[in-house]
């Protein structure tokens, strides 16, 4: 069995980027490829502040920076991910999109190459079906930020070979990850139970039972979290979190996986997140303010 020693990760944006320093920092040579230009320029400038925080707060040697940045390739060029021995997609959730990358790369790459995506919510044998190599497809789902996060889910379809299971576990492991095996349901398994948890945080708060600001307190102080559900919508991104929510939803026709009104609203109104500068807090603002959303 060939021994995985060049990775291909398609985009290079928050996750893709995270997913390519993980991997170089573990020793492979890693081709990352972005659709133009300046988002290339912009992923590699991602990837280089992280390194950089990381030697400033003593977890990383320069030498190892300059190492991992050594094994980095950015490229443009989809064919040039046709060396890679594992392929790992961390495009838009858009299914058509993604099938379009994974038909062309199916030509182009060996029979050996593993092709696994980093999707949240769609399911993986709906892209496996548009490969001739189903028996070689896993989904690999990580978690941000990448770097910091140690959870991976593997997602195993009803066609993947056991052996293709095992490398993508083994693969896992070798970055530093904590892998989980996953079914191919949507939402694989966390998202299956964060989803519904991040609605009803919104749900409640349309219903008057509480202000963000109390409700995160409460999930914070009462049990545990590391911060609340307004707090971490903001930082996931309501349109991610809105277009997640959408893909479950159409998968289980549950109401539970239903969009609120008023995310569907606050997505309307561009107010994604921190990512945007305003969601269900105002990070214009320090430290940031709860927004007024008129409730």
């Amino acid at each position: 069995m060939t021994e995985i020693k060049t990775v291909g990760v398609l985009g290079c944006g928050l996750m893709g980027g995270g997913i390519a320093q993980v991997c170089a920092a573990a020793g492979y040579r890693t081709i990352v490829r972005e659709v133009s230009d300046p988002l290339l320029a912009k992923g590699r400038s991602g990837i280089e502040g992280s390194l950089a925080k990381a030697v400033e707060r003593a977890k990383l040697s320069e030498a190892d920076r300059d190492a991992t940045l050594g094994r980095l390739v950015f490229t443009t060029a989809l064919p040039e991910l046709a060396a890679a021995d594992i392929v790992i997609e961390a495009v838009t959730e858009n299914l058509e999109l993604k099938n379009d990358l994974w038909t062309e790369l199916d030509g182009r790459c060996g029979p050996q190459t593993i092709f696994a995506s980093n999707t949240s919510s769609l399911t993986i044998a709906a892209m496996a079906a548009a490969t001739t190599r189903a028996d070689r497809f896993v989904g690999l789902h990580f978690f941000n930020p990448v770097p910091l996060m140690k959870l991976v889910e593997v997602v195993r379809t009803v066609t993947t070979a056991s052996a293709t299971f095992e490398r993508a576990m083994a693969f896992a492991r070798s970055l530093g990850k904590e892998p989980i095996a996953a079914k191919d349901n949507s939402g694989f398994i966390v998202n299956l139970l964060l989803v519904p948890y991040l609605l009803d945080a919104i749900r409640a708060l349309e219903h008057g039972v509480g202000s963000v600001a109390d409700i995160d307190k409460g999930m914070v102080l009462g049990t545990g979290h590391p911060m609340g559900p307004f707090t971490l919508l903001d930082f996931v991104g309501l349109d991610t979190t809105f277009k997640i929510a959408e893909i479950m939803f159409d998968e289980y026709r549950e109401p539970r996986y239903a969009p609120p009104p008023l995310l569907k609203r606050m997505v309307l109104a561009g107010m994604y997140g921190k990512k945007s500068g305003r969601g269900f807090y105002d990070y214009t603002t320090k430290p940031p303010a709860v927004c007024d959303l008129g409730l």
